[in-house]
């Protein structure tokens, strides 16, 4: 290994190659290369891979791409685009182009924390966030000009069912008369697939476990499910709205300016009866995925005339959920109120503190006090102190939270079925490994690592086999699935839980299973991880892995993150190593270093840009030519990542200028051609890469990593993206075989260790590195932690009882 260069050596950007080292690139293909040790640049491509940090030095292939005439594919951006939702949120909204003439110039809401948010936002979403799926130029429902109706999102259309969740606790409550029980407040994504699964509760249920493996089960295997079909379990269908509930709506949005396309979303929002909803309360529009509160405003005050006002305590409670909602597109599952306050007070809200108090007592939020004695329960949540650092510690200022009743209970659920798990687990001595020992003496256990690390929980599932017990491996997509081999006879956690593959269910309706190992642990939102856990039968053990430097889901929640802070299970740390110049690469930055690495293989090439017009195309170039040429992974198998999707280097430009090189085409099915590789979100936060076939009336023919899957074609627009170009949300727990890392200078700002470490990792075998962000790609793994998520699970784990580690 060279001389480590933690950080870009000072100097003047680099010029592009020469004609002389364009033709020393294309010699040098044959062979390998070494980083260079210093901070100058190369001009010959026997240099091979750099450093990122170096920001200067130019591998084999970035002769190539400065040298080659590719297609420019159009790096500025569009200028004029407005955009409604969680993008607009001063998060990424474009106010212009950084064009090839303007080094390293910004577009509005892409810089600081913002590029951050907008990403998380979109992907959490489901796709590209509302300017992605409305037409640019969306104005205020008030009615400035002819606005447009936004993207439905599922996330935001989960919304609807709020209301109708409540008055299922209200009855249950009625019923059981006692509190809910675990998970039974679960709504949206997770109490669709709870209905499905849900056990009998109470009752203990025996599990078999052996200290070697016996001749015969202690009780027969239920019966095999089929063989899993190798097709996509069809979505929910789109509910077609009744013409006379759509004309009622179309009839109040008519009279408050809004447009007409919206009549669609707002019945799926707020179901039958929606016209006189809306009209008694106009801020209901705010359920609507992208819709501004400024837009609901300027609605209210033309449906209620004089008796709109800012003070309304039905403006203030769509105010806060609205609030929450756009929290928890960010990952949070709670708020700070000081921090819903503040949001509220930024929206001319008279009075905050009452208008949170109206928003609990109308049953929107939900307020939870951290660090409270019993005897202080049932404090006023407007009058709390400002919230602190203390929470959960023995003494500290009381930390008072709001949130979203559906991500409430999905963590209060998942804390309980973990420590069902950890109650009811029978410890048994297994000799092997750490991770083998730990397993068979207790129900919950974490296991970390990189991808090298993955075969230890691997090995942990084939060995409870061999003992006998009925194990099996879940991930979170099907290309870990492939990674793994079929060796391994594993699943993804969304088809385990759908029923489409993996075990049966035993009569209570548990997962049939001694021994279920996830992958991918990091990727697990809430409300997935809930439902996971209450299907796991009493006795259960359940060992969760992954890598806790990648980002974390782009649904709401930090699973494992939490489930280590707490420190109520067993911890084990792999020591297996991510092996070759990629994986010494990625294990510095994890720490905090970006590290010179030698790369013989050329397996890590840096391509030093000046704007982010020449970023885009030498993207293109990299995918389209020289990468398959140099490197031998062709242009299918090669990912492009980059920070977020606006701007004139983000995702959207990016695939406008592959489209145009790689697979050209009008766009014929919903702007897609066969043969475009897309990204269709198949829920909040769980994004799958696929490629189009072809389509017919029924929707979007896709295949994704050898799987069948149909998009109705009523959802093809809102769900379906290009997708030769991805974010780092949306390509964690996938890898490639080649990745193309995009860093115009625009991206500097949203830049953070657990971001380069999730897109450095996505490649097997090369990555590339666009790299315009001169010092800030340093700093970022050097000192910029991943922004923390505000959550109850933490909290709620620290209540368990301990275990020693």
């Amino acid at each position: 290994m060279t001389a480590r260069t933690p950080g870009p050596q000072p100097g003047p950007s680099p010029e592009p190659p020469s004609e002389d080292a364009q033709a020393a690139a294309a010699a040098a293909e044959g062979g390998g290369g070494g980083s260079a040790p210093g901070g100058a640049p190369e001009a010959d491509a026997e240099g091979g891979a750099a450093a990122p940090g170096g920001g200067a030095e130019t591998g084999a292939l970035a002769g190539d791409a400065g040298g080659r005439d590719g297609t420019d594919g159009g790096g500025e951006g569009d200028g004029d685009t407005a955009a409604t939702g969680p993008d607009a949120d001063g998060a990424g909204a474009e106010a212009g182009a950084g064009g090839p003439g303007e080094p390293g110039a910004a577009r509005a809401g892409q810089t600081g924390d913002d590029t951050a948010d907008a990403e998380r936002a979109d992907d959490a979403a489901g796709g590209e966030g509302a300017d992605g799926g409305a037409a640019d130029g969306t104005e205020r429902a008030g009615g400035e000009g002819d606005a447009q109706a936004p993207a439905v999102s599922e996330a935001e259309a989960e919304l609807a069912a709020q209301r109708e969740l409540r008055a299922r606790i209200e009855q249950r409550r009625a019923e059981r008369g006692g509190p809910v029980a675990s998970g039974a407040g679960l709504s949206g994504k997770a109490a669709d697939l709870l209905a499905a699964v849900r056990a009998v509760e109470g009752g203990a249920k025996a599990a078999a476990y052996y200290d070697e493996a016996p001749a015969v089960p202690r009780r027969p295997d239920p019966a095999p499910a089929p063989a899993p079909v190798r097709t996509a379990a069809a979505p929910a269908p789109v509910r077609e709205a009744a013409p006379e509930t759509l004309d009622a709506v179309r009839a109040v949005l008519g009279r408050g300016g809004a447009p007409q396309t919206l009549a669609g979303p707002v019945v799926e929002a707020l179901g039958e009866g929606a016209g006189d909803r809306l009209a008694e309360d106009p801020w209901q529009l705010l359920l609507v995925s992208g819709v501004r509160p400024e837009q609901a405003d300027g609605f209210a005050r033309a449906v209620l005339g004089p008796e709109c006002r800012p003070d309304d305590e039905r403006r203030a409670a769509a105010l806060v959920g609205w609030v929450l909602e756009q929290a928890a597109l960010r990952g949070h599952t709670a708020q700070h109120a000081s921090e819903v306050r503040a949001a509220l007070a930024a929206r001319q809200v008279p009075d905050p503190d009452t208008a949170v108090q109206q928003a609990v007592e109308a049953g929107v939020a939900l307020v939870f006090q951290e660090g409270l004695d019993d005897a202080a329960e049932g404090a006023e949540p407007g009058a709390d102190a400002e919230p602190g650092e203390g929470a959960g510690e023995e003494s500290g200022p009381v930390t008072v939270l709001l949130g979203l009743d559906r991500y409430a209970m999905a963590e209060e659920s998942l804390a309980d079925g973990l420590a069902r798990l950890i109650r009811t687990c029978a410890a048994v001595e297994w000799e092997g490994a750490e991770l083998v020992r730990a397993a068979g003496g207790h129900g919950v256990v974490v296991h970390t690592g990189g991808e090298a690390a993955r075969a230890e929980p691997v090995a942990l599932a084939a060995g409870a086999r061999e003992r006998g017990l009925r194990a099996l491996v879940a991930v979170h997509g099907g290309d870990a699935v492939r990674r793994l081999g079929p060796e391994a006879g594993a699943v993804t956690v969304a088809a385990l839980l759908d029923g489409s593959a993996g075990v049966a269910r035993d009569e209570d309706g548990a997962f049939a299973l001694d021994l279920l190992v996830v992958l991918d642990a990091p990727q697990l939102d809430v409300e997935t991880a809930a439902v996971l856990v209450e299907s796991m039968p009493d006795g259960g053990r359940l060992v969760l892995g992954g890598d806790p430097g990648v980002l974390p889901s782009a649904g709401a929640g930090q699973v494992l993150g939490d489930l280590i802070a707490a420190r109520v299970c067993p911890r084990v740390a792999s020591r297996t190593p991510d092996p070759g110049p990629l994986g010494e690469l990625v294990s510095g930055i994890g720490v905090g270093e970006l590290n010179q690495v030698d790369a013989p293989g050329r397996e890590i090439v840096i391509v030093p840009v000046r704007d982010a017009g020449e970023a885009v195309h030498r993207t293109v170039q990299l995918v389209a030519d020289s990468v398959p040429r140099a490197i031998g992974v062709p242009a299918g198998q090669t990912q492009v990542i980059t920070v977020g999707h606006g701007g004139s280097a983000g995702t959207r430009a990016l695939n406008t200028a592959l489209k145009q090189r790689l697979n050209p085409g009008p766009g014929r099915f919903g702007g897609f051609d066969p043969g475009d590789r897309v990204a269709w979100a198949q829920g909040p936060g769980r994004t799958v890469a696929g490629t189009v076939v072809s389509a017919d009336a029924d929707g979007l023919h896709l295949d994704c990593d050898g799987t069948r899957a149909l998009v109705p074609r009523a959802r093809v627009e809102s769900a379906v993206r290009h997708g030769w170009a991805m974010t780092a949300h949306q390509a964690a727990g996938t890898r490639w075989p080649a990745v193309v890392v995009v860093l115009p200078g625009d991206a500097a700002e949203g830049l953070s260790r657990p971001w380069v470490y999730t897109a450095f990792g996505r490649g097997e075998r090369h990555v590339s590195v666009v790299h315009g962000v001169d010092q800030a790609l340093a700093r970022a793994v050097a000192s910029v932690p991943g922004e923390p998520r505000t959550t109850r699970l933490r909290g709620l784990l620290e209540g368990l009882p301990a275990t020693s580690e």
